[in-house]
């Protein structure tokens, strides 16, 4: 049976969520994209306010009870010299890649939950050495280059049935706005509601 591994991009799925006006339940996700075939793991990369407050740490507990292996990283402040805004950014690019190396030997195929380019490479890598590349998000979001690079995607609007939180909406961003590919724009917010996701507002790095 065919080994599968899932590697969940926190902010970039909360974004798509915001953009589709409807939430994820992540036991969904984990069900669904385990059905491929033997899942070997599902790692899930978040970045956290320190100190943790309660909501936050219920979120990361409720995922690691589900099955999730979740990575975290506390924000840093930035402030912005021009303007003296001050921003709270996290870059968990290097802990995915990470993992998706170095567990290489342990899964046939990989599940990207991400539209980030920066992942590009990577997943060439990836496929130059057998592995089966799967990036699942939405087009608007998804670099060109990264959906290039893989074997298949999945449009998350395709699988709504299977993986919706249901009776909870988002604020959708497309509403009233014309929509712009992921790699034009500046970076989402993440900032996830009641224990599905987490409770702080930050700005990521891509």
């Amino acid at each position: 049976m065919e080994r599968v591994a899932l590697f969940i991009d926190g902010a970039n799925v909360y974004a798509a969520a915001k953009r589709l006006g409807w939430n994820f339940d992540h036991r969904k996700i984990l069900e669904h994209f385990a059905s491929i075939g033997r899942l070997y793991n599902a790692f899930y990369y978040t970045a956290v306010p320190y100190p943790m407050d309660d909501k936050q740490k219920r979120f990361i507990d409720a995922l690691t009870y589900m099955g999730y292996t979740v990575r975290t990283k506390p924000l840093r402040e930035l402030t912005d010299t021009e303007t003296g805004e001050t921003h709270r950014r996290a870059n968990l690019d290097i802990e995915l890649v990470t993992d998706l190396l170095s567990t290489i030997d342990l899964y046939d195929t990989a599940i990207l939950l991400t539209g980030d380019g920066d992942f590009e490479r990577p997943a060439e890598v990836l496929r130059s050495k057998g592995k089966r590349i799967v990036v699942a998000s939405i087009p608007e979001m998804t670099s060109y280059e990264l959906r290039n690079a893989a074997d298949e995607y999945v449009d998350l609007k395709d699988i709504r049935a299977a993986v919706e939180r249901p009776g909870y909406r988002l604020p959708s961003e497309m509403r009233g706005s014309e929509a712009k590919p992921y790699y034009m724009q500046t970076p989402g917010f993440e900032g996830q509601p009641e224990e599905e996701t987490p409770s702080s507002t930050e700005w990521q790095d891509r």
